[in-house]
């Protein structure tokens, strides 16, 4: 099982290292990343696998959710089974 990790807002130090940490912390293993920065604006996507996580899938998004309002940033997850739904034709 894999998770979808969305993360945009204003450019900082630390932002893809922050949100691997959590990640790591909830033994979700980061498989793929790409980021970009325009102009102030920081802006990512990662690909987790989740399949062992330690902890809920809703307690795993919340925890970034949270990371994210104390960072200024908006980090959202989405299950790749609802991504995958969601981009069907």
């Amino acid at each position: 099982m894999r998770a979808v990790i969305s993360v945009i807002g204003k450019d900082m130090v630390g932002i893809l290292a922050k949100v691997s940490v959590r990640c790591a912390e909830c033994n979700a293993n980061v498989a793929d990343v790409t980021q970009t920065v325009l102009q102030d604006m920081f802006a990512m996507v990662m690909i987790a696998e989740i399949g062992s996580l330690n902890c809920g899938f809703g307690e795993f998004a919340d925890s970034l959710a949270a990371l994210g309002r104390e960072l200024g940033l908006e980090i959202r997850v989405m299950h790749e089974d609802i991504f995958n739904s969601m981009h069907r034709i």
